[in-house]
């Protein structure tokens, strides 16, 4: 048996939790809603009160289902109670993020603004008050999308190793190589 997959999802008093027929699961909350298509095999029940994901072989790909779809759904209940974030830390002689109107606007040593559109349901946010680096603020529902969107600002300019100028996560280490030696 999974180990992940056989652990029951606690469901907060927050959240509200269905599934249809088709075996698409809906989970509601206090931040907004999220569904997800279920693979037909891998049953979805609720039972005392909390979420309950089954199979019915110990095939395989049934097995590599089981733990996948639990994990996906209690990142859908955590994300609709409480929310994903991930923060982004720009370091850099000149380089700067602002905010305006729901674009980022960042300046990362380019000859021209990076303008960064989030999709629907991520909002972005700027901090420069925390310390000398401006800190990018990725909120969302969603936890692949936070993700996602938190990969692709890091991916403009990721941090190089011999200053660490770049994109990073907060707390992100880049070990840092040992430039040219003067040959004399």
């Amino acid at each position: 048996m999974s180990r992940i997959g056989k652990q029951p999802i606690q469901m907060d008093a927050k959240a509200s939790f269905s599934v249809d027929a088709k075996n698409e699961v809906t989970v509601k909350g206090p931040k907004g809603e999220l569904t997800l298509q279920v693979h037909p095999d891998i049953k979805v029940a609720v039972e005392d009160g909390s979420i309950v994901v089954s199979r019915p072989t110990d095939q395989k790909t049934h097995r590599s289902l089981h733990g996948l779809y639990r994990s996906l759904i209690a990142n859908m209940v955590t994300g609709v109670t409480d929310g994903y974030k991930k923060e982004l830390e720009i370091i850099g002689v000149g380089f700067r993020a602002s905010v305006a109107n729901g674009v980022l606007e960042l300046g990362l040593g380019y000859s021209h603004p990076i303008f960064f559109l989030p999709p629907d349901g991520i909002s972005v946010d700027v901090d420069t008050k925390r310390g000398k680096n401006p800190i990018i603020i990725i909120e969302g529902i969603d936890n692949q999308m936070v993700g996602q969107v938190a990969a692709k600002i890091r991916g403009l300019r990721p941090p190089e190793p011999y200053k660490g100028k770049g994109v990073r996560y907060v707390g992100e280490y880049v070990r840092r190589k040992a430039g040219k030696s003067a040959a004399r």
